[in-house]
């Protein structure tokens, strides 16, 4: 997996590119995570668009950075959740805790 930064707004935008598993997937996320909160950002928007396949390891580095964002008083909110992982989201009941958007100026400036 590959992560992509890029701000807008005052929001993190991270794309992810490729297959989400974990190995060191997992610590590449978290590192990023606790980087960007270190510069004080703690607006993330986690853009999915690029991943072709997520696993439950790959859900639970998802989990993690979600916790990790929000003890330190920020948000962490998905962009463009393709069908096959808003499904998993479904079965998991994740989609209870992720708020995700479509749109990435509606999910920008859900920010505000």
């Amino acid at each position: 997996m590959k992560i992509k930064e890029r701000i807008r707004d005052g929001v993190v935008i991270l794309e992810l590119h490729g297959k989400l598993m974990g190995g060191p997937d997992a610590a590449t996320f978290n590192d990023t995570l606790k980087t960007l909160l270190h510069e004080d950002h703690k607006n993330v928007l986690v853009d999915l668009s690029r991943i072709n396949w997520v696993n439950s390891t790959g859900l639970g580095i998802l989990i993690s950075g979600y916790s990790t964002v929000k003890k330190s008083g920020g948000d962490l909110k998905l962009l463009n959740v393709s069908d096959r992982i808003e499904s998993i989201f479904m079965v998991s009941k994740l989609h209870t805790v992720f708020i995700s958007f479509s749109d990435e100026d509606e999910a920008v400036n859900s920010f505000a």
